[in-house]
């Protein structure tokens, strides 16, 4: 087949990402879709179709990494993982590689049993090792809408002390705390409202997007799903949410208020990661040797951390080269899907002169 591009797909268990790549390496473009894989395998059909209706797939070699496999519709990981791979042959065609991690690329015909651990939620991975390809000392922070990635690079490589999600959650490397999906009772039991620490009630009220909704930092196009009570997603909204966790009733006199107690909220949380990275970081010598990378749609806070700690930082958008000049969404916020599409691009490269791979 005559190769145009190089499509990468991060299938998660909340969204579909997808990054298009052309034979000059470059991003052309990109797609991020609400998918909640929980409800069933019709969702991710419904993605993939509407991602392929907008993205010019024809003559394409796809490249799959994925996170899905955890979704509760399966039994098993191993279940998943073969269940997420049977239906991307099946709309996607057979001209596929499945992201095996070290840099390993699999065709689906070469995929037994034994490769499941290596396929299962390697996303953070791909996405770590082409930072580190740029960057020789430092940390790659990856903070998305439901989880974040902490890694160390050294040497222009992962040092990763887990590879399975058990192992990593063990390190913390990774940290079950995000941008938008994350319920505030499981970021704070307490925090300070109207000068005094409290107890918050520990009801699914409220989400993170309602804090960043109310601090102001939160793009419209990161919000995919729907508010924690089905309502409106607006600021005032959010606020009257997060005032129930106090039991304090909401008032627009007291907006100042509001947007004390979701900015004290929104430091709980970037402690956390700012503790882990920290830990991290202690393990360098000179510090203007080791740089902070951010990706993730909440990257703005790892730029943050970044600052308080006085490391330099590289935004993931500033060592990917891209042509896409679509709407709010940047290549940083689709970080594996452009890692797995950058290796397949590598992989073609030395075949793409004569249009073959």
């Amino acid at each position: 087949m005559n190769v145009e591009s190089v499509i990468g797909w991060d299938i998660g268990g909340a969204h579909l990402k997808a990054a298009a790549i052309n034979n000059k390496h470059a991003v052309t473009q990109l797609a991020l879709e609400p998918m909640p894989l929980w409800q069933g395998m019709d969702q991710l059909e419904k993605s993939l179709k509407t991602v392929l209706r907008g993205f010019a797939s024809q003559n394409a070699v796809h490249v799959i990494t994925m996170t899905g496999e955890l979704v509760d519709v399966f039994a098993t990981r191993d279940e998943g993982v073969q269940s997420i791979l049977q239906m991307v042959s099946s709309l996607l065609g057979h001209d596929i590689l499945v992201y095996a991690g070290q840099h390993t690329l699999l065709k689906l015909s070469e995929i037994d049993s034994s490769h499941i651990d290596r396929i299962a939620s390697m996303n953070w991975l791909a996405s770590a090792s082409l930072a580190a390809q740029h960057i020789e000392q430092g940390l790659f922070v990856d903070f998305g809408s439901t989880t974040t990635d902490v890694l160390a690079l050294k040497n222009s490589r992962v040092e990763a002390v887990g590879y399975t999600d058990y192992q990593r959650l063990i390190a913390g490397e990774l940290l079950y705390t995000g941008l938008t999906r994350t319920s505030v009772m499981a970021v704070a039991h307490q925090a300070r409202f109207k000068g005094q620490t409290m107890e918050l009630m520990t009801e699914h009220f409220a989400t993170m997007a309602d804090v960043y909704r109310v601090t102001g930092e939160l793009t419209e196009s990161h919000d995919c799903y729907a508010a924690a009570d089905g309502g409106a997603k607006t600021r005032e909204a959010s606020a009257i949410r997060l005032s129930r966790l106090t039991g304090y009733d909401f008032s627009e006199k007291d907006w100042t208020l509001w947007h004390d107690f979701a900015s004290g909220l929104k430091q709980i949380q970037l402690q956390k990661i700012k503790q882990k990275c920290l830990t991290l970081l202690d393990n360098y010598g000179d510090r203007q040797a080791v740089s902070v990378v951010g990706a993730g749609i909440g990257r703005f806070l790892v730029k943050q951390i970044a600052e308080q700690c006085d490391y330099p930082y590289i935004d993931f958008d500033d060592i990917i080269d891209s042509q896409y000049a679509g709407n709010e969404l940047t290549s940083a916020d689709c970080a594996p899907a452009v890692a797995v599409a950058y290796l397949g691009a590598i992989k073609a490269a030395s075949k793409w002169c004569n249009n073959r791979l």
